[in-house]
Protein backbone atom coordinates (compact mmCIF):
# COMPACT_ATOMS: atom_id res chain seq x y z
CA UNK A 1 0.00 0.00 0.00
CA UNK A 2 1.04 3.54 -0.56
CA UNK A 3 2.78 4.97 2.69
CA UNK A 4 1.08 7.17 4.25
CA UNK A 5 2.54 10.86 4.80
CA UNK A 6 3.56 11.99 7.56
CA UNK A 7 5.13 15.10 9.37
CA UNK A 8 6.60 15.88 12.67
CA UNK A 9 6.61 18.64 15.34
CA UNK A 10 9.81 18.62 17.28
CA UNK A 11 12.22 16.24 17.03
CA UNK A 12 15.09 18.15 15.48
CA UNK A 13 18.03 16.21 13.90
CA UNK A 14 19.79 15.62 17.45
CA UNK A 15 16.43 14.66 19.74
CA UNK A 16 16.59 10.84 20.69
CA UNK A 17 12.54 10.69 20.45
CA UNK A 18 12.29 12.40 17.33
CA UNK A 19 14.87 9.57 16.37
CA UNK A 20 12.95 6.75 17.52
CA UNK A 21 10.28 8.01 16.05
CA UNK A 22 11.63 8.48 12.78
CA UNK A 23 12.48 4.90 12.62
CA UNK A 24 9.28 3.04 14.31
CA UNK A 25 7.32 4.80 11.50
CA UNK A 26 9.80 3.31 9.00
CA UNK A 27 10.53 0.21 9.84
CA UNK A 28 7.40 -1.64 8.17
CA UNK A 29 7.29 0.75 5.44
CA UNK A 30 3.73 2.07 5.95
CA UNK A 31 4.67 6.08 6.33
CA UNK A 32 7.52 8.28 4.73
CA UNK A 33 8.24 12.01 6.61
CA UNK A 34 7.42 14.69 3.75
CA UNK A 35 7.41 17.37 6.18
CA UNK A 36 8.24 19.20 9.98
CA UNK A 37 8.48 21.60 11.59
CA UNK A 38 11.56 20.30 13.78
CA UNK A 39 12.37 22.90 16.16
CA UNK A 40 11.60 26.01 18.46
CA UNK A 41 13.16 28.50 16.16
CA UNK A 42 12.84 28.92 12.50
CA UNK A 43 16.54 28.40 12.11
CA UNK A 44 17.00 25.18 13.64
CA UNK A 45 13.87 24.10 11.95
CA UNK A 46 14.85 23.99 8.70
CA UNK A 47 18.73 23.33 9.28
CA UNK A 48 17.24 19.87 11.31
CA UNK A 49 15.25 19.67 8.03
CA UNK A 50 17.83 19.68 5.76
CA UNK A 51 19.61 17.01 7.47
CA UNK A 52 17.24 14.73 7.71
CA UNK A 53 16.32 15.41 3.51
CA UNK A 54 13.20 17.09 3.78
CA UNK A 55 11.83 19.48 0.81
CA UNK A 56 12.88 22.69 2.12
CA UNK A 57 9.55 24.13 0.93
CA UNK A 58 7.69 21.42 3.32
CA UNK A 59 10.48 22.22 6.51
CA UNK A 60 8.22 24.80 8.25
CA UNK A 61 9.40 27.53 11.06
CA UNK A 62 6.20 26.53 13.04
CA UNK A 63 3.67 23.97 13.46
CA UNK A 64 0.69 27.00 13.09
CA UNK A 65 2.39 27.40 9.48
CA UNK A 66 2.77 23.46 8.80
CA UNK A 67 -0.53 22.93 9.98
CA UNK A 68 -2.02 25.72 7.23
CA UNK A 69 0.14 24.52 4.48
CA UNK A 70 -0.14 20.97 4.56
CA UNK A 71 -3.92 20.98 4.81
CA UNK A 72 -3.93 22.88 2.00
CA UNK A 73 -1.41 20.80 -0.40
CA UNK A 74 -3.50 18.07 -2.06
CA UNK A 75 -0.61 15.98 -1.23
CA UNK A 76 -0.20 16.94 2.66
CA UNK A 77 0.32 15.28 5.46
CA UNK A 78 -2.00 12.73 6.79
CA UNK A 79 -0.82 12.22 9.94
CA UNK A 80 2.03 13.89 12.30
CA UNK A 81 3.60 13.22 15.44
CA UNK A 82 4.34 14.99 18.11
CA UNK A 83 7.26 14.96 19.68
CA UNK A 84 7.78 18.15 21.80
CA UNK A 85 8.47 18.68 25.26
CA UNK A 86 5.07 18.42 27.12
CA UNK A 87 3.89 21.91 27.67
CA UNK A 88 3.70 22.07 24.01
CA UNK A 89 1.84 18.67 23.15
CA UNK A 90 -1.86 20.29 23.28
CA UNK A 91 -0.42 23.85 21.33
CA UNK A 92 0.93 21.43 18.65
CA UNK A 93 -1.83 18.79 18.59
CA UNK A 94 -4.63 21.30 18.09
CA UNK A 95 -3.97 22.61 14.49
CA UNK A 96 -3.66 19.41 13.00
CA UNK A 97 -7.14 17.87 15.09
CA UNK A 98 -8.50 20.72 13.53
CA UNK A 99 -7.68 20.03 10.09
CA UNK A 100 -8.54 16.44 10.41
CA UNK A 101 -4.67 15.13 10.29
CA UNK A 102 -4.86 12.44 12.62
CA UNK A 103 -2.31 12.71 15.47
CA UNK A 104 0.27 10.52 16.76
CA UNK A 105 1.59 11.95 20.08
CA UNK A 106 4.03 11.36 22.74
CA UNK A 107 3.49 10.73 26.19
CA UNK A 108 2.23 12.37 28.71
CA UNK A 109 -0.94 13.62 26.93
CA UNK A 110 0.05 17.25 28.29
CA UNK A 111 1.56 19.13 31.08
CA UNK A 112 -0.77 20.66 32.98
CA UNK A 113 -5.04 19.36 33.55
CA UNK A 114 -6.44 22.63 31.68
CA UNK A 115 -4.83 21.41 28.20
CA UNK A 116 -5.38 18.15 29.39
CA UNK A 117 -9.52 18.96 29.18
CA UNK A 118 -8.63 21.39 25.91
CA UNK A 119 -7.24 18.43 24.20
CA UNK A 120 -10.05 15.88 24.84
CA UNK A 121 -12.38 18.40 23.70
CA UNK A 122 -10.08 18.89 20.31
CA UNK A 123 -10.66 15.24 19.67
CA UNK A 124 -14.14 14.81 20.36
CA UNK A 125 -14.23 17.86 17.68
CA UNK A 126 -12.05 16.03 15.07
CA UNK A 127 -12.83 13.49 12.56
CA UNK A 128 -8.95 12.77 13.33
CA UNK A 129 -7.73 9.55 15.30
CA UNK A 130 -5.61 10.26 18.19
CA UNK A 131 -2.89 8.59 19.24
CA UNK A 132 -0.75 8.11 22.24
CA UNK A 133 2.59 6.14 22.11
CA UNK A 134 2.60 3.96 25.36
CA UNK A 135 5.36 1.84 23.30
CA UNK A 136 6.06 -0.33 25.89
CA UNK A 137 2.31 -1.89 25.03
CA UNK A 138 3.93 -2.72 21.48
CA UNK A 139 6.13 -5.62 23.03
CA UNK A 140 5.21 -8.99 21.80
CA UNK A 141 5.58 -10.85 25.07
CA UNK A 142 3.76 -7.74 26.75
CA UNK A 143 0.75 -8.50 24.77
CA UNK A 144 1.63 -12.19 25.32
CA UNK A 145 0.99 -11.42 28.94
CA UNK A 146 -2.10 -9.15 28.80
CA UNK A 147 -4.02 -12.27 27.02
CA UNK A 148 -3.05 -14.80 29.52
CA UNK A 149 -4.15 -12.89 32.20
CA UNK A 150 -7.17 -12.04 30.33
CA UNK A 151 -7.45 -15.92 29.60
CA UNK A 152 -7.26 -17.02 33.53
CA UNK A 153 -3.67 -18.05 33.93
CA UNK A 154 -2.98 -16.34 37.28
CA UNK A 155 -7.07 -16.47 38.25
CA UNK A 156 -8.13 -14.10 40.66
CA UNK A 157 -5.36 -11.17 40.63
CA UNK A 158 -4.09 -10.24 44.20
CA UNK A 159 -0.43 -8.41 43.50
CA UNK A 160 0.43 -5.41 41.14
CA UNK A 161 4.15 -4.91 41.52
CA UNK A 162 5.96 -2.46 38.64
CA UNK A 163 9.03 -1.16 38.28
CA UNK A 164 10.50 1.79 36.21
CA UNK A 165 14.31 2.95 37.54
CA UNK A 166 17.00 4.85 35.72
CA UNK A 167 19.99 6.59 36.88
CA UNK A 168 20.41 9.25 34.47
CA UNK A 169 19.72 12.10 36.73
CA UNK A 170 22.05 10.80 39.89
CA UNK A 171 23.93 13.99 38.90
CA UNK A 172 22.87 17.79 38.71
CA UNK A 173 22.89 16.75 35.08
CA UNK A 174 19.93 19.94 34.20
CA UNK A 175 23.09 21.82 34.87
CA UNK A 176 25.14 20.64 32.83
CA UNK A 177 23.90 21.52 29.28
CA UNK A 178 21.93 18.05 28.80
CA UNK A 179 18.83 19.15 26.97
CA UNK A 180 16.67 16.58 28.44
CA UNK A 181 16.97 16.64 31.89
CA UNK A 182 16.59 21.07 31.38
CA UNK A 183 13.21 20.44 30.43
CA UNK A 184 12.17 17.44 32.43
CA UNK A 185 12.81 19.01 35.61
CA UNK A 186 11.34 22.90 35.02
CA UNK A 187 7.47 22.81 35.78
CA UNK A 188 6.78 24.88 33.15
CA UNK A 189 7.50 22.41 30.76
CA UNK A 190 7.41 19.28 32.00
CA UNK A 191 4.38 19.96 33.95
CA UNK A 192 3.68 18.39 37.75
CA UNK A 193 4.98 15.52 37.60
CA UNK A 194 8.64 14.81 36.96
CA UNK A 195 9.55 10.70 36.92
CA UNK A 196 5.85 10.00 37.82
CA UNK A 197 5.18 11.89 34.53
CA UNK A 198 8.15 11.01 32.63
CA UNK A 199 8.17 7.18 33.37
CA UNK A 200 5.99 6.50 35.93
CA UNK A 201 2.86 6.95 33.41
CA UNK A 202 4.79 4.31 31.46
CA UNK A 203 4.78 1.26 34.43
CA UNK A 204 0.97 2.90 35.55
CA UNK A 205 0.07 2.37 31.58
CA UNK A 206 1.87 -1.00 31.23
CA UNK A 207 0.07 -2.70 34.51
CA UNK A 208 -2.83 -1.08 33.24
CA UNK A 209 -2.80 -2.60 29.48
CA UNK A 210 -1.62 -6.22 31.10
CA UNK A 211 -4.31 -6.29 33.89
CA UNK A 212 -7.20 -4.88 32.36
CA UNK A 213 -7.34 -2.99 36.04
CA UNK A 214 -7.08 0.36 36.92
CA UNK A 215 -6.63 1.21 40.34
CA UNK A 216 -9.12 3.57 42.73
CA UNK A 217 -7.26 4.84 45.02
CA UNK A 218 -3.29 5.47 45.87
CA UNK A 219 -1.19 6.34 48.37
CA UNK A 220 2.42 7.94 47.08
CA UNK A 221 5.55 9.17 48.62
CA UNK A 222 7.48 11.32 45.81
CA UNK A 223 10.96 12.69 46.71
CA UNK A 224 13.40 14.98 44.95
CA UNK A 225 16.73 13.97 45.80
CA UNK A 226 18.54 16.10 43.44
CA UNK A 227 19.63 19.75 44.94
CA UNK A 228 17.08 22.23 44.06
CA UNK A 229 14.64 20.09 42.15
CA UNK A 230 11.34 21.09 41.79
CA UNK A 231 9.79 18.04 40.72
CA UNK A 232 10.11 14.54 41.80
CA UNK A 233 12.90 12.24 40.42
CA UNK A 234 11.85 8.97 43.31
CA UNK A 235 8.13 8.11 43.93
CA UNK A 236 6.77 4.91 45.89
CA UNK A 237 3.40 4.37 45.84
CA UNK A 238 0.83 1.72 46.79
CA UNK A 239 -2.52 1.46 44.86
CA UNK A 240 -5.80 -0.29 45.97
CA UNK A 241 -7.51 -2.00 43.36
CA UNK A 242 -11.75 -2.51 43.40
CA UNK A 243 -11.26 -6.27 42.66
CA UNK A 244 -9.36 -6.35 45.94
CA UNK A 245 -5.97 -6.55 44.58
CA UNK A 246 -3.31 -4.83 46.05
CA UNK A 247 -0.48 -3.04 44.14
CA UNK A 248 2.84 -1.09 44.03
CA UNK A 249 4.83 1.25 41.52
CA UNK A 250 8.06 2.29 42.02
CA UNK A 251 9.86 4.76 39.76
CA UNK A 252 13.20 6.51 40.08
CA UNK A 253 15.68 8.58 37.90
CA UNK A 254 18.27 8.36 40.48
CA UNK A 255 18.75 4.61 41.01
CA UNK A 256 22.55 4.47 39.96
CA UNK A 257 22.83 0.93 38.27
CA UNK A 258 19.55 0.90 36.82
CA UNK A 259 19.76 1.71 32.84
CA UNK A 260 16.08 1.60 32.11
CA UNK A 261 14.66 -1.26 34.55
CA UNK A 262 10.89 -1.60 33.68
CA UNK A 263 9.61 -4.67 34.82
CA UNK A 264 6.36 -6.09 35.78
CA UNK A 265 5.34 -8.78 38.24
CA UNK A 266 2.22 -9.91 38.54
CA UNK A 267 0.63 -12.51 41.21
CA UNK A 268 -2.93 -14.41 41.57
CA UNK A 269 -4.33 -17.11 43.26
CA UNK A 270 -3.39 -19.53 40.16
CA UNK A 271 0.22 -18.40 39.52
CA UNK A 272 2.41 -15.36 38.93
CA UNK A 273 3.81 -14.03 35.41
CA UNK A 274 7.04 -11.58 35.55
CA UNK A 275 8.88 -9.58 32.33
CA UNK A 276 11.51 -6.88 31.77
CA UNK A 277 12.11 -4.75 29.52
CA UNK A 278 15.49 -5.04 29.49
CA UNK A 279 15.46 -8.67 28.41
CA UNK A 280 11.87 -8.38 26.63
CA UNK A 281 11.89 -11.37 24.48
CA UNK A 282 11.42 -13.63 28.11
CA UNK A 283 8.50 -14.03 30.24
CA UNK A 284 8.18 -16.04 32.74
CA UNK A 285 5.31 -18.00 33.97
CA UNK A 286 4.50 -20.04 37.53
CA UNK A 287 1.40 -21.85 37.92
CA UNK A 288 0.98 -22.10 41.73
CA UNK A 289 2.85 -25.84 42.90
CA UNK A 290 4.49 -25.85 39.93
CA UNK A 291 8.27 -24.98 38.31
CA UNK A 292 8.75 -21.65 36.77
CA UNK A 293 8.54 -21.62 32.94
CA UNK A 294 10.31 -19.58 31.00
CA UNK A 295 8.51 -18.86 27.54
CA UNK A 296 9.96 -16.77 24.58
CA UNK A 297 8.68 -14.58 22.15
CA UNK A 298 8.01 -16.53 19.23
CA UNK A 299 9.61 -19.92 20.60
CA UNK A 300 7.43 -23.16 22.36
CA UNK A 301 4.10 -21.64 23.91
CA UNK A 302 4.28 -18.22 22.65
CA UNK A 303 0.71 -17.47 22.51
CA UNK A 304 -0.91 -16.05 19.18
CA UNK A 305 -1.28 -12.69 20.13
CA UNK A 306 2.42 -12.08 21.02
CA UNK A 307 3.12 -13.95 17.89
CA UNK A 308 1.05 -11.53 15.63
CA UNK A 309 4.01 -8.91 16.46
CA UNK A 310 6.79 -10.49 16.35
CA UNK A 311 8.80 -10.42 12.75
CA UNK A 312 11.66 -12.41 13.24
CA UNK A 313 12.10 -16.10 14.90
CA UNK A 314 13.09 -16.98 18.23
CA UNK A 315 16.46 -16.44 19.37
CA UNK A 316 16.71 -12.62 16.96
CA UNK A 317 16.18 -10.35 19.77
CA UNK A 318 13.89 -7.79 18.96
CA UNK A 319 13.08 -4.55 21.61
CA UNK A 320 12.59 -1.20 21.63
CA UNK A 321 12.50 -0.13 18.51
CA UNK A 322 10.15 -2.28 17.25
CA UNK A 323 7.51 -2.30 20.04
CA UNK A 324 7.76 1.45 19.19
CA UNK A 325 6.86 0.35 15.33
CA UNK A 326 4.07 -2.19 16.46
CA UNK A 327 2.12 1.08 17.60
CA UNK A 328 3.10 2.77 14.73
CA UNK A 329 2.06 -0.01 12.28
CA UNK A 330 -1.08 -0.56 14.06
CA UNK A 331 -2.15 2.95 13.48
CA UNK A 332 -1.22 3.08 9.98
CA UNK A 333 -4.20 0.15 9.90
CA UNK A 334 -6.46 2.51 11.80
CA UNK A 335 -5.82 5.52 9.70
CA UNK A 336 -6.31 3.62 6.73
CA UNK A 337 -9.75 2.08 7.94
CA UNK A 338 -10.66 5.59 8.71
CA UNK A 339 -9.78 6.54 5.51
CA UNK A 340 -11.93 4.01 4.25
CA UNK A 341 -14.99 4.91 5.93
CA UNK A 342 -14.69 2.98 9.43
CA UNK A 343 -16.16 4.71 12.57
CA UNK A 344 -13.16 6.31 14.59
CA UNK A 345 -14.16 4.20 17.66
CA UNK A 346 -13.91 1.15 15.63
CA UNK A 347 -10.67 0.96 14.73
CA UNK A 348 -8.39 1.73 17.31
CA UNK A 349 -8.15 -1.74 18.95
CA UNK A 350 -5.36 -2.13 21.36
CA UNK A 351 -4.11 1.11 20.42
CA UNK A 352 -3.49 3.45 23.60
CA UNK A 353 -5.16 6.57 23.12
CA UNK A 354 -6.99 10.04 24.85
CA UNK A 355 -8.43 7.62 27.47
CA UNK A 356 -4.87 6.37 28.41
CA UNK A 357 -3.48 10.05 28.24
CA UNK A 358 -6.18 11.19 30.59
CA UNK A 359 -5.47 8.01 32.89
CA UNK A 360 -1.80 9.04 33.16
CA UNK A 361 -2.87 12.72 33.63
CA UNK A 362 -5.27 11.30 36.97
CA UNK A 363 -2.10 9.10 37.84
CA UNK A 364 -0.29 12.36 38.13
CA UNK A 365 -2.58 14.74 39.81
CA UNK A 366 -3.60 11.80 42.44
CA UNK A 367 0.39 11.28 43.22
CA UNK A 368 1.27 15.05 43.64
CA UNK A 369 -2.54 15.26 46.18
CA UNK A 370 -1.22 12.30 48.11
CA UNK A 371 2.62 13.36 48.63
CA UNK A 372 1.25 16.98 49.43
CA UNK A 373 1.65 17.08 53.40
CA UNK A 374 1.15 13.54 53.55
CA UNK A 375 -2.18 13.64 52.69
CA UNK A 376 -2.03 9.54 52.11
CA UNK A 377 -4.84 7.95 50.12
CA UNK A 378 -6.46 9.77 47.18
CA UNK A 379 -9.13 8.28 45.04
CA UNK A 380 -8.27 8.38 41.16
Amino acid sequence: MTPIRLGMVGGGADAFIGGVHRIASRIDGDYTLVAGALSSTPEKARASGKALGLDPARSYGSFEEMAEAEAARPDGIEAVAIVTPNHLHFAAAKPFLERGIHVICDKPLTATFEDAEAMAEAVAASPALFILTHNYTGYPMVRQAQAMVAEGALGRLRVVQVEYPQDWMTGAVETEGVKQAEWRTDPARSGAGGSIGDIGTHAYNLAAFVTGERPERLAADLQSFGAGRQLDDNAHVMLRYASGARGMLWCSQVAPGCENGLRLRLFGDAGGLEWGQENPNHLWFTPHGEPSRRITRNGAGAHEAGVAVSRIPPGHPEGYLEAFANLYTEAAGAIRAVQDGAPRAEVMGKLPGLAAGQEGMAFIRACVASAREDAGWVAL
